[in-house]
């Protein structure tokens, strides 16, 4: 008999890794309490701290609204102008 595959949401990978990263309990009692495999946990843990400096990084994520809303304003713009001047030569 096969068993399915638990599929983890990111809030509670990142809960396991912090705790994993702090150190209180050993991976082998977290992967009791939790229910996930001690190297599962130690691959969490490996990819918290490989992207901590992401979560820093100025600029590249973080646009303003108005940034993104700008060129969809721009093309709504352009495309009412096409109709209308469709509707004219039709």
């Amino acid at each position: 008999m096969s068993r399915k595959r638990k599929k983890h949401t990111e809030e509670t990978k990142a809960r396991v890794a912090l705790e994993a990263i702090k150190g209180v309990r050993t991976l082998s009692e977290l992967g009791t309490r939790y229910g996930v495999h001690p190297t599962v946990i130690a691959q969490w843990k490996r990819q918290l701290v490989r992207g901590a400096s992401e979560v820093f990084r100025r600029g590249d994520g973080a646009r303003s609204e108005e940034e993104l809303t700008s060129p969809l304003y721009e093309e709504i713009g352009r495309l009412k102008m096409e109709i209308d001047w469709l509707k004219k030569k039709l």
